[in-house]
């Protein structure tokens, strides 16, 4: 009985460490590329000109994309399913420099992203952050604690995917 009180114990003390951790966790990479900010925010905006820099087709081309609503704007967006996992992304806001969508990964919850783009000397600087509510999950909160290692990557994939459009 005392090994089963010792393992709910540490069970218990995992959970509220781990409920401790950050509820909301931000990923944001940046990069500089050769392209107007009207370019990059009507790639952005379009689904079709998402996928010419989508950085999930990049390691996985036999990821599927089903467009749905209009082709550009608010309402535009995809369903995809591949092997990093399945889901909508929508998009909810644009302005002349910035796009956001809304990705809904099911039960996995529901990221805001947002990709900015700012005029500079010698370009355009494209910013791209996403934003998780983990909630009360205690393993999405352990598991935020690895987003920007993992995020990271592909983010900086899809911002060298961007500037290879110039």
């Amino acid at each position: 009985m005392t090994i089963v009180y010792t393992v709910l114990t540490i069970l218990a003390a995992v959970a509220l460490i781990a409920l401790l951790l950050p509820r909301k966790v931000v990923v944001s990479r940046h990069a500089d590329v050769d392209l107007s900010v009207e370019d990059v925010i009507a790639r952005v905006a379009s689904t079709e000109g998402f996928q010419t820099f989508n950085p999930y087709r990049t390691t996985d081309p036999a990821l599927k994309i089903t467009p749905f609503g209009p082709a550009e704007g608010i309402g535009s967006g995809f369903r995809f399913d591949g092997k990093e996992g399945k889901g909508t992304q929508t998009v909810t806001d644009v302005t002349a420099t910035r796009v956001t969508h809304l990705i809904d990964l099911g039960a996995m919850g529901k990221p805001v992203q947002v990709i900015e783009a700012k005029a500079t000397a010698s370009g355009t600087r494209v910013t791209w952050t996403v934003t998780s509510d983990l909630g009360f999950n205690p393993v999405f909160r352990i598991f935020g604690l690895f987003m920007d290692r993992i995020l990271g990557k592909t983010y900086e994939r899809g911002l060298k995917n961007i500037a290879a459009l110039t």
